[in-house]
């Protein structure tokens, strides 16, 4: 069996162990399921376990190695997906009730990429049910119940990829795959203190994940480094966009920052994103900007109802969305009905300046870096709009996804109640390895784990 600290080594530590024979892909495999079935467990984390998939995956990339077949440096590393990526004969709940005995039957375009390179699946984690898609005011949005954040089991791992980001952090996978329509890749990994990639709008493939927003929802990897984002987005970026450059920052690179952000966020987040700051003036030019005064969050909020509301017609009119786990789910999905053709139309023209002004921000910057989330991770249990309703969302993150550019969230310390924090760095729209290399260059120079010691 193999000792529980390789568990929570990087991807390159892993691929090293199976390259030099410390351990087999299905000896990981089996210790990674004993994680997910013990702590994950507890933590609330896991949905479905493929077991005889993943040793079956194991066994091959074993045998490929040993005949000396290499896929890359994912070969061999075991992962989970968020419950609404397909696996073909499994399973796939999308966390809510109603669809808590659905199977579907092929792989969604992200998992045989995967399988491509060589990675083996170990199965399905938790999730926010139908990923938030019509609001939501408690951590226990999903038929599974709330994941439990590793670091402090009282709090929330966040939504909705909770399940994916609570795996990541507690070593019980060696990365995982979520989704973002709004928030949902970069509130966990802040929450939970791990890195993620939001690509920019349809650099993955969302074939065979569901539809929440057809034009908002993005598929992106969580990791326990930055550079370990890197490595997984290369491997399910769809090669018709382009290939994910090496690292084009130059020697000192050009960091904008919102004028406001640091302002009004909680005491821990704001006293580390000041260290942040100063860690990032010792290699980049950091400069204060304003962002185009536009009605970010309004335009993403009516974009996301129209189009919910379409992906989940026949939820609503059969009356199943009353079976869903929270009423402001219910209720929201209403709402979501209600929005009218010329308020959609108008967010998307706007949407349309939106781009064309942040583009042209982001032109003279190799990235830009706000605080992931005001506060850190809310409690498990009631409601977390009271506890985030003293402390103002960084907009950032709406306007980034309303408009499709990347970003990548990283820890960046801990604060109140020993829980962590998070930044995130945005880029122009294709341009993922400035963010990745300006993420990559501050992850060197801190000293923030990204896992719970299992020892």
């Amino acid at each position: 069996m193999v000792d529980p600290e390789p568990l929570v080594g990087s991807i390159d530590d892993l691929g090293a162990g199976l390259r030099n024979g410390t351990f087999t892909s299905r000896e990981l495999t089996e210790a990674y399921l004993e994680r997910l079935e013990t702590v994950g467990e507890e933590l609330n984390a896991v949905v479905t376990l493929t077991r005889e998939r993943a040793l079956a995956e194991a066994e091959r990339a074993d045998e490929e190695l040993v005949a000396g077949e290499d896929r890359g440096p994912l070969h061999g590393i075991p992962y989970g997906v968020k419950d609404l990526v397909a696996t073909e004969g499994d399973p796939t709940t999308w966390g809510a009730e109603p669809f808590r005995e659905r199977v579907t039957e092929e792989d969604a375009a992200v998992v045989e990429r995967l399988s491509e390179a060589g990675a083996v699946m170990l199965g399905k984690l938790a999730m926010i049910e139908l990923a938030g898609g019509f609001g939501y005011d408690d951590p226990g949005a999903a038929w599974t119940g709330p994941t439990l954040n590793p670091w402090n089991r009282e709090a929330w791992a966040g939504g909705s990829s909770s399940g994916s980001a609570a795996a990541v952090a507690a070593g019980l996978v060696g990365f995982a795959i979520g989704t973002e329509t709004w928030g949902s890749l970069n509130t966990p990994a802040s929450f939970s203190g791990v890195s993620a990639v939001r690509p920019t709008y349809d650099r993955v493939s969302r074939d065979g994940v569901m539809a929440l927003s057809w034009t908002m929802d993005k598929v992106g990897p969580l990791c326990r480094s930055a550079s370990d984002c890197e490595t997984v987005l290369r491997a399910i970026a769809d090669p018709a966009t382009g290939e994910i450059d090496d690292d084009v920052s130059g020697d000192r690179p050009r960091i904008a920052v919102p004028e406001d952000a640091g302002e009004d966020e909680q005491e821990g987040v704001r006293e580390n994103f000041e260290r942040t700051l100063e860690t990032l003036s010792g290699f980049a030019e950091v400069e204060r900007v304003s962002l185009p005064d536009l009605p970010y969050a309004a335009m993403a909020g009516t974009i996301i109802d129209g189009e919910a509301a379409a992906a989940f017609d026949d939820l609503i009119e059969g009356g199943e969305v009353h079976d869903l786990a929270d009423p402001v789910h219910t209720l929201g999905s209403y709402r979501a009905s209600t929005v009218l053709a010329r308020d959609y139309i108008n967010a998307n023209r706007v949407r349309a300046i939106a781009q064309r002004e942040l583009d042209a921000l982001l032109a003279e910057y190799d990235a830009l870096v706000t605080p992931a989330r005001a506060s850190v991770a809310s409690p498990a249990e009631g409601s977390f709009g009271e506890f985030f309703a003293e402390f103002a969302t960084p907009p950032v993150n709406a306007a980034a996804n309303v408009t499709g550019l990347p970003g990548i969230t990283v820890p960046n310390g801990f604060a109140e109640d020993g829980l962590p924090t998070g930044v995130e760095f945005v880029s122009r729209a294709w341009e993922e390895s400035t963010a990745l290399a300006v993420a990559c260059a501050y992850e060197r120079r801190s000293d923030h784990v990204a896992y719970v010691d299992l020892l």
